[in-house]
Parts: structure tokens; C-alpha cells; sequence
């Protein structure tokens, strides 16, 4: 159930709560397989405002976003941005 949430995400483009700022597009989900726990979005095509807050990248240099600062997921998925700067 969870997994098939985390699915609907992907292509959703990143939108800031408080700003209505694009980051980008989310490409992926990391959680942990046993208990299915969202960890981060993994933002691609990052936008101009994503590059310049130094957000935490993985290994193949790809934004994460912790899946804490996930108000909501509709046409778009709506992130508190005070949350991870």
C-alpha cells in the first residue's frame, strides 16, 4: 500500500508551500524495503532555486528531499521548504 503511494509521486513536479517555487520533478523514492518507511524524494530536472539551497544529494549527485517536509501529494507534491533549509 505504501509503495504504490510513494509510486503515484513520481513525475509529480515539486512545488514549495510557502513560495509556490518549483525544485523539479521527483524520479524516485528512497524507503526501507522491510518496513516500507519513505525516506526522500530524489528530485530530478532540479531547478535554479533547488541548486542554490545545497540540499543533500545521494551518490549519483541526484537532490534529496526527506519525506518529512511532504505536506501533500495531489496534481503536485506540496513540500514545507522551511523544513529542509
Amino acid at each position: 500500500m505504501v509503495m504504490n503511494r510513494g509510486r503515484e509521486m513520481i513525475g509529480k513536479i515539486v512545488v514549495s508551500e510557502e513560495t509556490g517555487r518549483k525544485f523539479g520533478v521527483v524520479g524516485d523514492i528512497n524507503f526501507v524495503s522491510e518496513s516500507g518507511e519513505l525516506l526522500n524524494i530524489v528530485i530530478v530536472e532540479p531547478t535554479k532555486h533547488s541548486d542554490e539551497l545545497n540540499l543533500e544529494r545521494d551518490d549519483s549527485n541526484r537532490m534529496l528531499i526527506p519525506f518529512s517536509a511532504v505536506k501533500s501529494v495531489g496534481d503536485f507534491v506540496i513540500i514545507a521548504e522551511k523544513e529542509i533549509v
